[in-house]
């Protein structure tokens, strides 16, 4: 009880409760009808298809997409995954697929998958140097080095990186490179309720050319510009804030070739949704706009949460505690399949 009670004074004193208006609002592009897709949790695009994955699972499975959310075929392989949380997609075809979910954090190893267009995997098993962590984020940058984000409840969400080159299978070691904080938001939406959910990190994504870096929550996009290329440089940047508002549990998010941001949730019969112009968005407004990065004990940089306005009160105190029980009790229920 001494902890909950700890926990719920965090939150109440995380809660904002207005939010800057957002910049964009996401417009619905089609609905995945297909009944196989139903724990969307992570989603590439190419220009042509879009390709979309469950959470969990047994065996890798990546559902190839049109435009109309229409399933074309899919590519799977046998590899039993622990928990597959998010995807990326090389510029040479190869999906990426983040094993990395560890609710309980209790994973000596994580791991990520490099599935080719023909269902061949590679795998590719990952160790932290500061202990577990949940992470649902992936981030693959111009060169395919991937950054994993986790997610935190309480607290910074951190970066980290291959210290060297990826070996298959590995352990390979992760580095921390950075770490970013996030404002809670009143916008609605996710399995939390408002506040919690608006700063875990659930998904991310990297535009085609490596320019403009996306970290999503159940109920915000922050888009991070990233004009050379650095991932770690472009998270330390003032971000544009996006709210995706009345998603189930969003957890997906790419960028498509027309610059537009796309989002996804779990649940059945869930859209598809647009925040068209979401890179230039990003190019104009948070761009060339830094923080001041905090240094952590480790040397690398924290990246300041972006401005936000608004109020508090007693009834705001009331609701956070409630959302911290209820984000305890959510993650103390989720079941993940173990390989």
């Amino acid at each position: 009880m001494g902890r909950l009670r700890a926990l719920l004074g965090i939150t109440a004193a995380l809660l904002t409760l207005t939010a800057v208006p957002a910049s964009a609002d996401p417009v619905e592009r089609c609905r995945i009808a297909d009944k196989r897709i139903g724990e969307l949790s992570g989603l590439a695009a190419d220009g042509r298809n879009w390709y979309a994955m469950n959470d969990g699972g047994t065996r890798l499975t990546v559902y190839v997409l049109n435009k109309s959310c229409a399933v074309q075929r899919t590519i799977t392989n046998s590899t039993d995954p622990f928990d597959v949380e998010d995807l990326a997609r090389g510029a040479d075809g190869t999906l990426w697929l983040a094993d990395t979910g560890d609710n309980r954090k209790q994973r000596e190893t994580v791991a990520l998958h490099a599935l080719n267009p023909n269902g061949k995997s590679t795998l590719y098993r990952l160790t932290y140097p500061d202990g577990p962590h949940d992470v649902e984020a992936l981030l693959l940058d111009r060169n395919n080095v991937p950054y994993l984000v986790s997610k935190e409840p309480f607290g910074e969400a951190k970066v980290y990186r291959p210290a060297g080159k990826l070996s298959a299978p590995g352990p390979t070691p992760l580095e921390k490179v950075g770490a970013v904080s996030l404002r809670s938001t009143s916008t609605p939406g996710g399995p939390v309720g408002a506040g919690i959910g608006s700063i875990l990190v659930t998904g991310g994504a990297v535009n085609a050319d490596g320019t403009v870096v996306a970290l999503r929550t159940y109920t915000e996009a922050y888009l991070f510009s990233a004009p050379d290329g650095d991932i770690a440089a472009a998270l330390a940047r003032k971000p544009v804030r996006v709210s995706l508002p009345n998603e189930e549990q969003g957890e997906a998010i790419a960028f498509d070739s027309d610059g537009s941001l796309l989002s996804g949730t779990e649940g059945k019969n869930q859209p598809i949704r647009a925040v068209e112009g979401a890179v230039e968005l990003a190019r104009g407004q948070g761009g060339d706009q830094r923080t001041d990065p905090t240094p952590t004990s480790d040397g690398s940089s924290q990246a300041q949460p972006p401005a936000e306005t608004g109020s508090s009160s007693l009834g705001a105190f009331a609701v956070a505690g409630l959302l911290a029980l209820g984000v305890v009790l959510f993650f103390s229920r989720r079941k993940r399949n173990a390989s």
